[in-house]
């Protein structure tokens, strides 16, 4: 069994470092044109690929696990390209991303937690 009280840390680390990746670091014109059909710049699936790789790269250091970042990185994607096409709104993307973290922090300290005989 995870210990709560580092997956919630964990959680809280992945939460902010989404919201840095959604907002901060993600520039309108990346919001704008990683859209099927809105690229401009550049085409919508570079824009798409590169803001879901920010993502990836922020779970894999806060958990120090590169392949929670891959599985952050396709996930990110796939809940994105939802909301481009509009089958869901801001806030449930938003939501489904926050989820993603809840999962990625029981992952990340279920398996640094596992028995020895297990690794």
């Amino acid at each position: 069994m995870p210990d709560l009280a580092a997956s919630f840390n964990v959680f809280l680390m992945l939460s902010m470092a989404h919201f840095l990746g959604d907002f901060a670091l993600q520039s309108d014109r990346m919001a704008r044109e990683k859209c099927p059909g809105c690229g401009v710049t550049l085409g919508w699936g570079w824009w798409l690929t590169a803001h879901a790789a920010i993502h990836g790269f922020l779970v894999a250091a806060v958990t120090q696990m590169p392949l929670l970042g891959v599985a952050e990185w396709l996930v990110h994607l796939l809940i994105d390209v939802g909301k481009c096409r509009r089958l869901w709104s801001l806030p449930f993307d938003q939501a489904l991303h926050i989820i993603t973290k809840a999962l990625w922090a029981w992952l990340a300290i279920s398996l640094a937690t596992r028995p020895l005989w297990l690794q």
